[in-house]
């Protein structure tokens, strides 16, 4: 809201504050946040927001249980008293935009973060109740501090519309990890009795102190012409410095690296109903983690890059409310990062998926309202040099998913307010734990339901339940371990405006 009566200065405040678990012995999610934000607009053409913000969550890793083994998906086989992911993080930054006479327009924005991690756990690494668990923490701090700035000009002249937009931003970041590995007491995954701290050792891991910087420069140009062609095209320029120092061997990695990348998309609005496209984009992402063996750190990982090639129709129909999208699309990464074991890190040569992606928004009638979606992906790992994985879909990507939603409005008649009850279905299918492709995860359907009912004009309940009958379903399998998906949850809310 306005702070003054001329409207110059206005601010928002956002806050939340959650005790919670995942209905799980040993879990917690209790989060805490605050974000106070300050406009000042002097004009209609200025405005300056200085935004801030506090967070500070403690919650838990994901649970796994071993793979293959007819266990109740509460069974906990960690250690309570050493079973936490905690982060604190402040934000404090601003947003500034200027328009001057002539379709001429400055934007600056900048951020600076600091985030804490406190993390520590015991997992299973093997069934065997004589062989010891494994234990894991890490103690880290990171400051990034990021800066943007872009100018952008809009014209017209003889039917055709151009918006021209330069920019260079720039992004500093330092963070320092502490990760100890060790064991902890075994454990009888079937009779389970905690042991505690008494029973964990760890030694040093990998103590790394990394201070990354990136550069960015960047163009692009929208043309509109005839006001059905639309042409969109530009280009980015990375250069990266990155250096990690590791105190406890000595030894530090260094690199830089600079890429061009590139994007062009055409529309074609065939009329104000349909429109038809085609894209091509580049991608390029910095990559920083330490390849550790023991206490040996050799070299850090290459950039991932990535091409996507993209057409696509959007239909908004005239005899109707409703909005249908067909994709296709083919993207290929190279230099993707995979675990060759569960605590070492490397890169594989190429992955490529190709696919299609549909979905359907339509309004009905002015009671029910129904979504459906689906993408198929045709993943394959094209070139991998590191175990003779090519030909295989890469882990955690399945080939099908799907989801509907279907709800239904009971108007109100003035006593009573409208109720909307809902209900919908999301699947996703199989796919594999690891990229040698030996290890399948089954499958699953989950099927949600809502209901909300507008009290007055200013208040609103609504029930929202997700896997409304309670499934237990693996979503993936990683070395030996597999995790289970969100158990039922139902969340009332209550809402006021004014």
């Amino acid at each position: 809201g306005p702070l003054d009566k001329e409207g110059v200065w206005s601010y928002r405040l956002t806050g939340l504050w959650q005790e919670a678990d995942y209905g799980l012995d040993y879990s917690r999610d209790d989060r805490l946040y605050i974000a106070p934000a300050f406009t000042i607009s002097p004009n209609d053409g200025t405005s300056l927001t200085i935004l801030t913000d506090y967070s500070r969550r403690e919650t838990n890793t994901a649970r796994g249980l071993p793979y293959g083994f007819a266990l109740d998906p509460d069974t906990f086989l960690g250690e309570p008293d050493f079973n936490y992911f905690n982060t604190r993080q402040t934000d404090l930054g601003y947003l500034f935009e200027h328009a001057f006479d002539g379709g001429l327009t400055f934007r600056s924005s900048a951020r600076y973060s600091h985030v804490t991690l406190d993390y520590a756990d015991v997992y299973i690494a093997s069934t065997s109740p004589i062989a010891n668990r494994s234990a894991f923490t890490v103690d880290g701090v990171a400051d990034r501090f990021t800066v943007d700035n872009q100018l952008q000009y809009d014209a017209s002249w003889n039917g055709i519309e151009s918006k021209t937009l330069v920019g260079v931003d720039y992004t500093r970041d330092r963070v320092h990890e502490d990760i100890k590995y060790g064991t902890a007491g075994a454990i009888d995954i079937f009779n389970p009795a905690y042991c505690g701290s008494s029973c964990i050792t760890l030694g040093p891991y990998v103590n790394w102190k990394v201070n990354n910087q990136a550069v960015g420069l960047y163009a692009q140009e929208q043309v509109t012409f005839d006001e059905r062609w639309i042409l969109t095209f530009g280009g980015r320029y990375d250069y990266i410095d990155a250096k990690a120092d590791f105190p406890d061997w000595g030894t530090s990695d260094a690199s830089t690296d600079g890429t061009f990348t590139k994007r062009l998309g055409l529309t074609y609005k065939v009329n104000e109903g349909l429109a038809v496209y085609a894209n091509y984009s580049e991608s390029f992402q910095p990559l920083v983690a330490p390849t550790a063996n023991g206490y040996t750190v050799s070299g850090t990982l290459k950039p991932q890059e990535g091409q996507q090639y993209e057409v696509g129709v959007k239909y908004r129909p005239d005899s109707f409310d409703g909005l249908f999208t067909l994709a296709l699309f083919d993207l290929t990464q190279s230099n993707v990062p995979t675990n060759i074991t569960p605590l070492i890190q490397s890169q594989i040569g190429k992955v490529n998926v190709k696919g299609i992606e549909l979905e359907g928004k339509v309004a009905l009638n002015d009671r029910w309202n129904a979504v459906l979606a689906y993408s198929y992906w045709d993943a394959e790992i094209k070139e991998d040099g590191i175990a003779g994985n090519a030909g295989n879909r890469p882990d955690r990507v399945p080939r099908h998913i799907a989801s509907a939603w279907l709800d239904y409005t009971l108007p109100g008649n003035g006593t009573i307010g409208d109720l909307t009850l809902g209900g919908g279905v999301r699947y996703v299918g199989q796919s594999f734990g690891d990229t040698a492709n030996t290890t399948s995860v089954g499958g699953y359907a989950v099927f949600d339901a809502a209901a909300r009912y507008k009290v007055s004009d200013h208040v609103t309940l609504a029930v929202n339940a997700k896997n409304l009958f309670d499934r237990d379903y693996q979503t993936t399998c990683y070395y030996g371990t597999c995790y289970y998906g969100d158990r039922r949850s139902v969340l009332a809310t209550l809402k006021y405006t004014w």
